[in-house]
């Protein structure tokens, strides 16, 4: 199913997509950022706190990575930003999980500590819900493309608006 074809450039969904993305990836960027300057070790488990977090210079490499994928996917917009959200966001639900369980022991390499699991799951929460807007639900609109690609017998009898038409 390649939805891409049946959401047009300027659909309105894009922007949730495309905001979203850029906003969450430019604070793991800049919290990147603000973490290498710290001069903490690659692998350090005693550094300091980086807006309210702890911080090494591994979590600091991935949030600079993670923040510039989402960035690029803001860039391209559409459902490329909007499958971009969706996936990193399990990858940081699934990163909270680890994270928890390896809060205590020696092998928390990212230096995790309650208040990065937290975070951890509140950004991978906003990023499913904000690249899952307007593509999964039982109550989708008639002239949503989503919904007009899934039930294409139905959307024959359900013409589109001329201001919704594919440019």
């Amino acid at each position: 199913m390649k939805l891409q074809d049946h959401l047009p450039v300027d659909h309105r969904l894009g922007q949730v997509y495309r905001y979203s993305a850029g906003a969450i990836g430019l604070f793991l960027v800049i919290f990147g950022i603000l973490g290498f300057t710290n001069n903490v070790g690659f692998f350090s488990t005693t550094g300091d706190h980086v807006a309210g977090m702890t911080s090494n210079g591994a979590l600091s490499l991935l949030s600079v990575l993670f923040g510039a994928i989402l960035i690029g996917g803001a860039v391209i917009g559409g459902n490329t930003a909007s499958t971009l959200n969706i996936s990193i966001g399990i990858l940081f639900i699934l990163s909270g999980w680890v994270n928890l369980g390896l809060l205590d022991g020696g092998h928390n390499i990212l230096n995790f500590h309650m208040r990065n699991v937290i975070f951890s799951f509140l950004v991978g929460l906003a990023l499913m819900v904000f690249g899952m807007y307007g593509r999964v639900t039982g109550h989708l609109p008639h002239d949503n493309p989503y919904w007009r690609n899934r039930h294409p017998e139905a959307a024959k009898f359900n013409p589109l608006p001329p201001a919704a038409l594919p440019h």
